[in-house]
């Protein structure tokens, strides 16, 4: 199946990082491959069933405020980026939402091959260019896992701005559940235009 990108951004050095929309019944076991790994132990699904995450995403792409994105450098699937309209997720109990937040969720895959040094900064580099061009953002928002001291820190050396530490709660919904989450708020304001 041959898909169009919505966004493509080259990063010197690594190639072009480009952004087409999930679909669930295609992307599905891919997803289910990486957020059952260890690894991605914070993601929280690491037992779900390859069919839960299809339903997972199918309902996410049934939403006009929450998406989710396979992120491809050069052609090869490398990461699953999510973007939501803060106002309508959970994380608005936690804060005081402005105007214009986005809200981010980035899970990368496993590399494939030897790792490549500033990788992660190169594809974070894409995700906010294409936050702060086409996707409309004033201010993005993350939320990782406050256990997460590597995300965190990855974070706020591409220069997100450290808030609270929050408990984002409990989501128990028929088409979702989400259990509650120590979460570690940062934000990153869009550049000034020059």
């Amino acid at each position: 199946m041959t898909r169009t990108p919505v966004y493509a951004h080259p990063v010197e050095g690594f190639g072009t990082v480009s952004f087409t929309p999930v679909v669930p019944a295609a992307d599905a076991a891919l997803i289910h491959s990486w957020v059952t790994e260890e690894r991605a132990r914070f993601w929280g699904m690491g037992e779900a069933s390859r069919e839960l995450v299809q339903e997972i995403y199918e309902d996410v792409d049934r939403r006009t405020t929450h998406h989710a994105f396979m992120v491809a450098l050069d052609g090869e699937q490398v990461a699953l980026f999510q973007t939501y309209d803060c106002a309508e997720d959970r994380v608005s109990e936690c804060y005081e939402v402005q105007p214009g937040d986005v809200g981010v969720h980035l899970l990368i895959g496993p590399t494939k091959g030897p790792a490549r040094h500033g990788f992660t900064g190169a594809l974070i580099e894409a995700f906010i260019a294409y936050l702060f061009t086409d996707g409309g953002a004033v201010r993005v928002v993350g939320e990782p896992d406050a256990r997460n001291a590597k995300a965190i820190a990855l974070l706020e050396r591409c220069g997100f701005e450290l808030g609270p530490e929050v408990e984002l709660p409990e989501i128990d919904l028929p088409e979702v559940y989400l259990p509650a989450k120590p979460a570690r708020l940062a934000f990153l304001n869009r550049p000034a235009a020059r």
